[in-house]
């Protein structure tokens, strides 16, 4: 039977991916505290519905930085696709266009930003890492532009890696066939095993700048036209700074639990955020959703819409591009059945008025 639920597609995941990639998708940072209370988080939120408001037809629609989407619920950037699908992030994007909504690609995507935009159907955007070598970073983002993607989502929570224990056990490494498709013919695209450390963390040190200041916003902002999102802000005084250099959205974002350990959750973080940037640009999150009523949740605190990572990595790995886009079916349907339970036509009838506080 085809699974039911997201938790299900987890379960068959983890019988079709390697040790090494199972380990490198689903574990956290160290204790993997954060990573726990990002999913906990949603169950300490409680909703009282409203009644009698005429839900008879209900809508799941909006829009992300004015492009429109199926649902608020947007696939996030994770690395290595590769690892789970033959075609990687192809089939990911085709899968996300099928449920007709969006996705980040990865700086360290197994397959070219060209070649995923060319399979897009709907919004995509790209997720930078800044190399050290600005004049490959600055190709990165005119790349990005010139194949059509909609934002630059720059992260900001990863001055250097968090210690993941599981891909030091594994000494993670991307295995023969398997390239960082974006830096292809830089000599950067490997990622080689590293004795006692996860190669990834090797590359991270030796090739990503942890050097970033407010003022690289501005330059990133300079090399193109496409809107800077932040994402990886927990602070609302970091999310009102970030609008003084610009930024047309702000993810909320730990990583997904993958950095700094004991990092508070990220719908826990939610609310202050919104309340710094008071409406002055979009504001999403990521980690911990599952169900439609996380969806729902978060939109209550006011996100403008979900990411979901590991998730849409699980459909990947169960079923490639038709298990992605069953994924996001899974959670439209469930949120259209929350919509209607908490008595809201559209997700735009979502207010911080359903959650009870008593």
């Amino acid at each position: 039977m085809r699974p039911i639920n997201l938790a299900e597609y987890e379960l068959a995941a983890r019988d079709r991916l390697s040790e090494l990639a199972w380990g490198y998708y689903a574990s956290g940072a160290r204790d993997q505290t954060t990573l726990r209370d990002n999913l906990d988080a949603y169950g300490r939120v409680k909703l009282a519905w409203k009644v009698l408001r005429g839900v008879g037809s209900r809508s799941t629609t909006t829009t992300v930085l004015g492009q429109p989407v199926s649902m608020p619920v947007l696939i996030a950037p994770t690395a290595f696709h590769g690892l789970a699908d033959p075609e990687g992030e192809i089939a990911t994007v085709r899968g996300a266009g099928e449920a007709g909504t969006g996705m980040c690609l990865s700086t360290l995507s197994n397959r070219a930003v060209e070649e995923v935009a060319h399979a897009a159907t709907g919004p995509l955007w790209f997720q930078l890492y800044v190399y050290r070598d600005r004049g490959l970073t600055r190709a990165l983002v005119e790349r990005a532009a010139a194949a059509g993607c909609g934002a630059l989502v720059l992260t900001v929570d990863g001055p250097v890696m968090g210690t993941r224990e599981a891909d030091v056990r594994n000494r993670f490494h991307l295995p023969p066939g398997l390239t960082l498709g974006n830096v292809v013919g830089t000599g950067r695209e490997a990622l080689d095993a590293e004795e006692g450390s996860s190669g990834l963390t090797a590359y991270v040190a030796s090739q990503l700048d942890p050097g970033l200041t407010w003022d690289d916003v501005d330059w990133l902002a300079s090399l193109s036209d496409l809107a800077v999102v932040l994402k990886g802000v927990l602070r609302p005084d970091d999310a009102e700074t970030a609008l003084d250099h610009g930024a047309a959205g702000i993810v909320v974002s730990n990583h997904g639990g993958r950095q700094l350990d004991g990092a508070v959750a990220t719908l826990d973080a939610l609310p202050a955020v919104v309340d710094a940037v008071a409406g002055r640009c979009e504001v999403y999150v990521d980690g911990g959703v599952r169900r439609g009523t996380d969806v729902l949740k978060a939109l209550a605190l006011g996100a403008r819409a979900v990411f979901v990572g590991r998730p849409a990595l699980w459909g990947l790995a169960v079923d490639g591009s038709d298990g992605v886009a069953h994924v996001l079916e899974l959670l439209q349907a469930e949120l259209d059945q929350a919509l209607a339970l908490a008595g809201c036509p559209t997700v735009h009838d979502v207010g911080r008025d359903l959650v009870w506080r008593p």
